[in-house]
């Protein structure tokens, strides 16, 4: 049996992955509380908030677990038009592996649920996170600051929208070609 103070981490682990492939509306309290082995009066009591509030912190988790996978694909890879592919593909095929059921962990609900500042609230960090990232790296090879933010906006858009194609088709191709533009396009502004 599971320890009682491991409870609030199993159900954020559980919402992160309900939502992320689910969706907001479509993951239920009830299936919130047994898939992650909850006692019914434990939602409320670690999430006083209730859903939206275990929303907003499971979608925080996710981001950031996102992040720490793209930073460390930075880290690897050997350049940064290589390191936006080696993301887009590790994107390609963490979907791939789930049957095209495992997209973006945020942009399901970001779209599921815009009306709650909680959570879009949670997205904008997740979302902007991500940005940060590439902005940092861009900078760091020396581009100027207004032209990294605009390039990492516009391949955040870019992924983003791949991704929903990916997913919407159940075929990586969008994600293939994007990851091959974005690459040229990177090492593009760096020559």
């Amino acid at each position: 049996m599971p320890r009682r103070t491991d409870t609030r981490d199993r159900m954020l682990s559980t919402a992160a992955e309900l939502f992320h492939t689910q969706g907001y509306h479509a993951t239920g309290l009830n299936q919130l509380l047994s898939a992650g082995a909850a006692p019914k009066g434990s939602l409320y009591f670690h999430f006083p908030g209730g859903k939206e509030q275990l929303a907003a912190e499971a979608l925080a988790i996710s981001g950031g677990r996102l992040r720490d996978a793209l930073a460390d694909v930075l880290d690897r890879a050997n350049g940064l038009g290589a390191a936006v592919e080696m993301m887009i593909d590790f994107l390609a095929t963490t979907l791939e592996d789930s049957d095209f059921q495992r997209g973006c962990p945020l942009s399901t609900v970001a779209l599921d649920a815009a009306g709650s500042e909680p959570i879009r609230q949670a997205c904008v960090e997740g979302f902007g996170s991500w940005q940060a990232l590439l902005e940092n790296a861009l900078t760091a090879e020396g581009v100027a600051a207004d032209r990294a933010e605009s390039l990492a906006v516009t391949t955040l858009a870019a992924v983003e929208g791949a991704l929903l194609l990916a997913k919407t088709r159940r075929d990586s191709a969008p994600l293939r070609a994007v990851a091959a533009h974005l690459r040229e396009t990177v090492e593009r502004e760096l020559s």
